[in-house]
């Protein structure tokens, strides 16, 4: 029996709001929650870059997984991010996230160490072997230092517990080599919103989405018209948000994103060091570009 994807649409990567004191604020965790599913997201990413794992403890990555999990009472799937640089932690993350009843693990590459083809192998497939849930891979190099070939996608496509790939790489060629060398089960992912439309042509099956914690039904709709092959409807849409796009990335997410929460009247909160406020600058681009997209309250 052939594998079947995770979801196909959009998953919001979802910022996770910090108090005045830096704590989660877990009210405004679950309004956020709650609102992307009545707006009509495919699936939640807790825990992932968006959501400032890497500023996260142990036991809060943990309790934000659960919580989320509890919150969402499988409505929509759960992705819960579980990657580190140390397999051994990745797999604890990844054993706590099943036992909350999460659907799907998301693992980023190992970053720093900067591991070979064949240590990342080892390092999925270790996992693999730890944990019953479907793994997606997420390849982010700017961020990692390290990218996947595509014949290293194509030896972890064979383990049945890896359901594919949220590919953040920019690298289009990586991507038709990976379609060419692996099944068709073996699914990817966008994880640019710039690149949805073409990378769908190519065969993706969605986004794994930071806009869409901005305007969620967007990104539904965009992918949802690529699943239905109308691409030239689709790219009005990816064409229209690109200026939305730029802004919510420039400066490193989740910064811009959190900024245009705020300003959009969600309670998003802060950032945790070493990530700071939006320089003026920028705030002002967002604004704008908000301001023409009518997002601004």
């Amino acid at each position: 029996m052939s594998r079947q994807p995770i979801f196909t649409g959009a998953c919001t990567a979802i910022v996770t709001p910090f108090s005045d004191s830096g704590a989660i604020n877990y009210d405004a965790f679950g309004r956020l929650i709650d609102e992307q599913i009545q707006r009509g997201i495919d699936a939640i990413c807790v825990c992932g870059t968006t959501g400032e794992s890497a500023t996260m403890s142990i036991r809060e990555h943990v309790a934000a997984v659960e919580f989320c999990v509890k919150r969402v009472n499988h409505r929509v799937k759960v992705i819960a991010g579980a990657g580190s640089n140390d397999t051994s932690a990745a797999v604890y993350l990844s054993q706590h996230a099943q036992d909350s009843g999460a659907d799907a693990l998301l693992h980023v590459t190992p970053y720093y160490n900067k591991a070979t083809q064949a240590g990342l192998i080892k390092h999925y497939e270790y996992i693999a072997d730890r944990v019953e849930l479907p793994i997606i891979l997420y390849n982010v190099p700017s961020r990692t230092g390290v990218s996947f070939t595509a014949e290293t996608y194509k030896v972890l496509s064979q383990n049945p517990k890896i359901n594919g790939v949220k590919e953040a790489s920019g690298n289009f060629s990586l991507l038709a080599h990976t379609r060419y060398l692996c099944s068709d089960d073996f699914y990817v992912w966008s994880g640019n919103d710039d690149q949805v439309v073409p990378m769908m042509a190519l065969g993706a099956k969605g986004v794994i989405s930071v806009a869409s914690n901005l305007v969620p039904e967007v990104m539904v709709k965009m992918s949802h018209l690529c699943l239905e092959n109308n691409f030239e409807a689709a790219s009005k849409i990816q064409i229209d948000y690109m200026d939305l796009i730029d802004a919510l990335f420039i400066e490193v997410n989740p910064i811009p994103i959190k900024a245009a929460m705020n300003l959009a009247g969600y309670q998003a909160g802060g950032l945790r060091l070493p990530l700071c406020d939006i320089s003026d600058s920028h705030l002002d681009t967002l604004k704008a570009a908000m301001a023409r997209m009518k997002l601004l309250p």
